[in-house]
């Protein structure tokens, strides 16, 4: 255990790298069924972008959830408790699991009746359908592999899933590009195809993962830590997980609001809400990564006992992650008919698109702000302030100033960016002055687990 100890990463910089490729090799997992179906056809990546924007609520909540799991561990490693960390990785993967199975029960029964809310329209409602129905399947899958990332990430050890992530896209690809334009005797099956890739590349992924850390890591799951439950470990998960959760969730449900805003535009506009943000999260990607990084160092020095090094890993992060984000932001803005023609000749999105990418620069600002305020707070056992501050910006800034300047004022696409450039931006500044204020220290989450 002390071994362990001593070699536990604690720079941000050297842990974001490995963390880096993981996030966008797991991002690509979504966005390569996209880009690829848009060589099929626009109505299909209409359709998988909208039973997405569904199913990305849920794969957010799992990835918050594990998120307490990072940050759990990261702070026992630092108290040096390795019993503590076998039933927390325990308990989280039994929770995630649950929880990824009714998620997916529930979006496959209801799923005409999200589709109906979100105004998903008729000429593509029977594929989005075809789609989620399959892919909901994989829910269960991806919040036990969530949980085993998280658990490396804890042991600073973000470099296997890095790999494990790295042979997913590779068996995903291949897959889909089997399954979508057919290959000898398998004929194309188009969304059908791609849903089927998808389960594929997720279960292959899993049963990697688990075998990966059995083989590397001192953690074992037993049944002892989940029968009986260890009530007090679990509501330790779930004290980071639901406000960190709730957050999330709202997030995910007003940008699912502005989804259905934009559907009332039509499909062009669909479409080139879909290829803007695949861009936006190739600027945003890195920023993740030096989140998730620092969230590690931050929890291990928690843990430690090591307050006072924290604030200055905090800044650091935050500054660079703000400078790469808007540098590739301008990046795509400035030859973004060049970018944009990988997914799409037509003149009127490649025009309406390098407008949005130009509001896309202020909105990254505030976004890199966030992304790593929220995650070192949630570190640092401030788990309440994101989730109150992020339903509030939300709610009462990016949804009806989306429909103000959007909708009611005609400002379409770019409006409804700007409304969500405003809405970063004041979240930002209300983080920035909650980790000045100090009112984090002092809030260790072990002690009470």
């Amino acid at each position: 255990m002390d071994g362990k100890i001593k070699r536990m990463n604690l720079s941000v910089l050297s842990l974001s790298l490995p963390i880096f490729a993981e996030v966008f090799l797991q991002m690509l997992i979504g966005n390569v069924d996209q880009f690829m179906m848009s060589r099929y056809s626009q109505e299909a990546v209409a359709a998988v972008a909208n039973a997405n924007q569904i199913m990305n609520i849920i794969i957010m909540l799992l990835v918050v959830m594990s998120t307490a799991t990072t940050i759990l561990i990261a702070q026992y490693l630092g108290a040096q408790n390795r019993d503590k960390i076998n039933e927390v990785c325990t308990v989280s993967v039994a929770f995630n699991a649950l929880f990824g199975a009714v998620a997916a029960s529930i979006i496959i029964l209801a799923r005409h009746r999200l589709f109906s809310w979100l105004g998903v329209p008729a000429e593509i409602i029977d594929d989005t359908a075809l789609y989620m129905s399959i892919v909901a399947c994989t829910i269960p899958i991806t919040g036990a592999y969530m949980t085993f990332v998280a658990t490396f990430r804890g042991h600073s050890l973000p470099a296997v899933t890095m790999c494990i992530a790295f042979v997913m896209n590779i068996i995903h690809i291949a897959s889909n590009w089997v399954f979508i334009f057919g290959w000898g005797p398998i004929p194309s099956m188009g969304v059908f195809g791609v849903s089927v890739s998808t389960f594929m590349s997720k279960g292959l992924g899993l049963l990697l993962i688990i075998g990966v850390m059995y083989y590397l890591l001192p953690v074992r799951l037993s049944w002892k830590y989940v029968w009986p439950l260890r009530w007090q470990t679990l509501k330790g998960i779930l004290n980071i997980s639901l406000p960190s959760g709730g957050e999330t969730l709202s997030y995910q449900l007003s940008q699912t609001t502005i989804m259905r805003m934009i559907n009332v535009l039509g499909l062009l506009v669909i479409d080139t809400k879909v290829y803007v943000y695949i861009l936006a999260m190739f600027c945003y990607m890195y920023t993740i990564a030096l989140a998730n990084a620092a969230q590690i160092v931050v929890g291990f020095l928690i843990g430690a006992d090591r307050d006072g090094e924290v604030s200055a890993k905090v800044w650091q992060t935050m500054f660079l992650g703000m400078a790469i984000s808007v540098a590739i932001t301008i990046g795509m803005y400035m030859y973004s008919n060049q970018i944009l023609s990988i997914f799409t000749t037509d003149p009127e999105v490649l025009a309406l698109g390098h407008q949005v990418l130009l509001v896309e620069i202020l909105l990254e600002i505030g976004r890199s702000v966030n992304i790593v305020m929220v995650q070192c707070l949630q570190a640092a056992g401030d788990i309440r302030t994101p989730m109150i501050v992020g339903i509030f910006g939300m709610w009462c800034c990016a949804v009806p100033l989306s429909y103000l300047f959007g909708i009611a004022w005609g400002w379409g696409l770019v409006g409804i960016w700007l409304a969500m450039a405003a809405d970063e931006c004041l979240r930002g500044l209300i983080f920035i002055w909650r980790w000045l204020s100090g009112r984090w220290r002092g809030r260790k989450l072990i002690a009470a687990t």
